[in-house]
């Protein structure tokens, strides 16, 4: 389904609206054959069952119409800056996840007693959310430093 996005959305014989259309058409589509044919076989993403695949890629399809139409339509590119980014050095981000624990670091900055005032002020949970965003927000770091400098791990 993704290749067939891709040779969409590279192909010149279709406008912008009418790429739009068959992304969302198709997304759609395969949403509702998927939600339907699930009353025979079950939606399992373990199994990976046909009805599982139809609704994960309708829902991807439906996503990257919207997206399309954000970025390649209206223009809207400001906001998907860190995922150029995070996309510049994936495998970097990834294998460093595996050697540095954000979420440490960030229960360090946050957590204790801010953790603590947030969840009594604002809402429990306020502080796990508060560590989870620290702890993006350290990553994402981590890759915009990267990308200034313009280190990027190959493989």
């Amino acid at each position: 389904m993704g290749v067939f996005a891709g040779l969409l959305l590279r192909s010149r014989n279709w406008s912008e609206r009418q790429k739009l259309a068959w992304l969302l058409g198709a997304g759609a589509g395969a949403v509702l054959v998927g939600f339907l044919w699930s009353f025979q076989l079950p939606l399992i993403k373990l199994l990976s069952t046909p009805s599982f695949v139809l609704m994960a890629g309708g829902y991807g399809a439906i996503l990257m119409g919207v997206f399309y139409w954000m970025v390649d339509m209206r223009g809207w590119r400001r906001w998907c800056q860190p995922f150029i980014w995070i996309g510049m050095n994936p495998i970097t981000i990834y294998l460093l996840t595996g050697l540095v624990d954000f979420g440490s670091l960030a229960a360090r900055l946050v957590g204790g007693p801010i953790g603590k005032w947030l969840d009594s002020m604002v809402a429990i949970g306020a502080g796990a959310l508060a560590i989870q965003i620290v702890a993006l927000g350290l990553a994402l770091l981590v890759v915009y430093f990267l990308y200034r400098k313009q280190i990027f791990l190959r493989v």
